[in-house]
């Protein structure tokens, strides 16, 4: 006799998952949440936009790419959350968005419920960090696709901002100052060069370089830090111009998305120090200076231009949020470049 467990889904282990997440996910509720009993939607009361003169929601979608294969060989699902929620929430960030909520689709070879609730979890409690709620999700059991220790993580989230306060390149001139804020580390974007690095040399996950102070696998999952909240805080000050989310493509690519054809920004490397993570990693690897530019952040993890007059206020508001910041660099006239120098 044959059933849907002998296929290789487990419905009860997905209804345990279920019960271990659910106090976690509760963390992350705001009040405009509505239950829903069927549990088949997420709910958020829109009368909160009636406060708005013409408020535009903005969406966003990501996964964590190849830092979940990191996190299955190491045994480590706690962090892994957060890395999805900064991929999603940040994005929406940009544009000057307040996140509202998130949904979560987690897919795996074999439900193991305590993995499952560990990833969730980190979702829950990085979704309250960055002031949003998480609404809903789909875990799918995948036998026969995926490896029964194989899974992968995808999430999308909504924001809400005032239509005459988006920000973006439109608003950026010359003169505006560059702030960057300092990334936790590779965050979630350039793995799979790192683990063609690890393929291919004698760095393991398990190797402590002198100079990172801990193994190098812990590093690798070191979380995104999450900057929502920290660009809120910005845009109230005024002044804010438009903000960068320095994701995959590297710090210059992903800046001048944020800048009008008419200027350049220009970026001192003499600015901050690279942390020691990307040092290695191109040592080891042999990695041209180039293909690391386009490839991680070297630790700026998000950028914002604002008018030169605004810089130290902003400067001052990041250090007492506990974010590491510095002016990058300045906006001149150009032709829509960011340029390392």
């Amino acid at each position: 006799m044959t059933s849907y467990e002998a296929a290789g889904v487990d419905i009860a282990a997905g209804e345990r998952a279920v019960e271990l997440m659910k106090a976690r996910v509760a963390r992350s509720r705001r009040p405009e949440v509505v239950d829903d009993a069927s549990g088949f939607a997420g709910l958020f009361d829109a009368s909160a936009f009636l406060r708005y003169r013409r408020p535009l929601l903005a969406t966003s979608t990501d996964g964590v790419g190849t830092k979940v294969d990191l996190a299955r060989r190491l045994g480590v699902y706690t962090t892994i959350g957060h890395d999805l929620v900064g991929m999603v929430i940040d994005d929406l960030a940009v544009c000057g968005a307040e996140p509202l909520f998130m949904t979560d689709y987690i897919a795996c070879g074999k439900v193991v419920p305590e993995r499952v609730a560990d990833i969730v979890g980190g979702i829950a409690e990085a979704c309250a960090l960055a002031g949003c709620a998480l609404v809903g999700g789909e875990t799918a059991e995948h036998p026969g696709l995926l490896e029964a220790d194989e899974f992968d993580v995808a999430g999308a989230g909504t924001g809400v901002v005032e239509a005459d306060e988006l920000l973006g390149p439109e608003r950026v001139r010359p003169g505006d100052a560059v702030i960057a804020m300092a990334s936790s580390g590779i965050h979630s974007n350039g793995y799979s060069l790192v683990r063609h690095i690890l393929a291919t040399t004698d760095l393991t996950l398990e190797s402590e370089p002198a100079d990172l102070g801990r193994s190098l696998g812990e590093e690798l999952l070191t979380p995104t830090r999450i900057y929502a909240k920290d660009c809120l805080a910005l845009t109230a000050l005024g002044g804010v111009r438009a903000f960068a989310h320095i994701t995959g493509g590297g710090l210059a690519a992903n800046l001048a998305r944020s800048l009008p054809a008419t200027v350049d920004a220009v970026l001192r490397r003499s600015s901050w120090e690279v942390p020691p993570v990307f040092r290695t990693l191109q040592a080891h690897g042999n990695v041209p200076q180039a293909e690391m530019d386009k490839t991680f952040n070297l630790g700026v993890g998000m950028a914002a231009i604002v008018a030169p007059d605004t810089a130290d206020e902003a400067l001052r508001v990041l250090a007492d949020r506990g974010v590491p910041a510095w002016q990058l660099g300045e906006v001149v006239p150009g032709t829509g470049t960011a340029l390392l120098s």
